[in-house]
């Protein structure tokens, strides 16, 4: 039976570090332009095998991160990553893009904070321009460094505001770095006006949900699968309208889940839960938005009405200008009354 293709149903990525939303073929050609190394789980053997539910696995996963980070070391490099990525999304139905960074990752090799966050923003504005997909940035705190170093970061983004950062994250590791040790930091941000987008609920279970919303006041949780541990928690997060960023490639990838049937997508769906699909990061995953939705429609049997709902949830959890998000939701109207080809 031939299905609407999903890579033209409009939607919105909220979901997608920097330096993982990498092409793979842009990794190899950086490497070789600078004639660096790459481990072989990074060429032959791509996608790598991953598992990150131990510290052991955590680090792996972490340290190729790293590497593939490195062949970051020009301007252009990262201007063509942020273009790169923007074609990505366009081919993939992607209207509105939120794009997460942790400048502290690059300030040493692009001329501190500051400069970084001002690069990444111009190459998010062009980008933009040149595919029609819309862009905003996401600063993100480290919960492996020192809470102080989240509030210099916060500041930041919140100067950045009308540039086109919209919200402040919280990533690496869920079983490092308390969240209360960083609710100054989310304050800050929320008092900016910025949006609050904590990582939680994949390495962790509940006990990670629960402080992003008492204490980091999360508009959205990065993650957040493993809250069906929990009903109550589940129920409460519906009737707040906090969107789940589920990255269901992700969660098999790293371990959390043997098996893509095993992501609670349809759980939290019939719950009422918001949700947008992400990718997290395709350059060690081996898949990009349009594979996500195709894993609820082939393992969550998810209809192109379901398909069309997760795609609004996209919409509406995102920081995207008001005409962006009309135009957005029109057009998935549009492609759910359209006739099956």
């Amino acid at each position: 039976m031939e299905l609407r293709p999903v890579s033209r149903l409009p939607k919105a990525h909220l979901h997608l570090h920097f330096t993982g939303s990498m092409r793979h073929s842009t990794l190899v050609d950086l490497a070789q332009k600078y004639r660096m190394h790459l481990p072989g789980a990074l060429v032959d053997e791509w996608p790598p095998t991953l598992k990150a539910t131990d510290e052991r696995g955590w680090f792996r996963f972490q340290r190729l991160y790293d590497i593939a980070r490195s062949v970051l070391r020009e301007p252009d490099d990262l201007r063509r990553l942020v273009r790169e990525t923007a074609e990505d999304e366009a081919s993939e139905g992607s209207g509105w893009l939120e794009i997460q960074v942790d400048p502290s990752g690059y300030a040493s090799r692009f001329g501190g904070l500051t400069p970084t966050v001002e690069l990444v923003l111009d190459a998010v504005h062009d980008a933009s321009r040149k595919t029609g997909v819309g862009i905003g940035v996401i600063i993100a705190a480290n919960r492996t460094r020192h809470p102080l170093d989240a509030k210099i970061l916060a500041r930041l983004a919140v100067q950045y505001r009308d540039r086109g950062v919209v919200g402040f994250g919280l990533s690496n590791d869920e079983r490092r770095g308390r969240p209360y040790e960083f609710e100054g930091a989310f304050r800050i941000a929320k008092r900016g006006g910025l949006l609050s987008t904590p990582h939680g609920g994949e390495l962790q279970g509940p006990e990670s949900v629960r402080p992003c919303l008492d204490l980091l006041r999360a508009d959205r949780i990065g993650h957040g699968v493993r809250s069906v541990e929990d009903p109550r928690l589940v129920d409460r997060i519906a009737a707040s309208g906090v969107t789940l960023e589920v990255c269901p490639a992700s969660n098999v990838s790293l371990g959390v889940v043997d098996d893509a049937a095993d992501v609670p997508v349809r759980r939290l769906f019939e719950a009422g839960v918001r949700m947008a699909l992400g990718a997290d990061d395709p350059l060690l995953f081996g898949s990009r938005l349009g594979r996500q939705y195709e894993i609820a429609r082939t393992e969550h049997g998810f209809t192109d009405a379901e398909l069309a709902e997760l795609a609004r949830g996209s919409v509406t959890g995102s920081a995207a200008p008001s005409d962006v998000q009309k135009k957005l939701l029109e057009g998935i109207d549009a492609w759910l009354a359209a006739p099956v080809p």
